[in-house]
């Protein structure tokens, strides 16, 4: 990727590359979200069992992501596959600190 991405946003990256569910969960601040097309997940628990089942747990990889909004919160797109939702999306996040405080899943 040739913009800038802030530390917590490429462990989270990092994470889901590596299908590491707490690596993953460990991004976010302690009441930090998922918000999945509308459907909230706050905090670790809710974090870690929504990736269990719609991310990590789906094997979800992304392919061809780049930055498509820098700054903060900051949006890159890519394309999404695994066994599990396939297809373009975007993913937006807010950093707070060194941790995510949210990421948005959106078309």
């Amino acid at each position: 990727m040739s913009q800038e991405i802030p530390a917590p946003v490429q462990r989270a990256l990092d994470a889901i590359d590596a299908l590491d569910n707490d690596a993953f969960v460990a991004a976010f601040a302690p009441d930090g979200y998922v918000n999945d097309w509308g459907r909230e997940f706050h905090g670790p628990d809710q974090i870690r069992s929504w990736s269990s089942s719609e991310l990590i747990g789906k094997q979800a990889t992304f392919t061809g992501t780049e930055v498509s909004t820098p700054g903060n919160p900051l949006t890159v797109r890519t394309q999404v596959g695994g066994q599990g939702f396939n297809g373009p999306s975007h993913f937006t996040f807010a950093v707070q600190g060194d941790h995510l405080a949210s990421m948005t899943i959106t078309a």
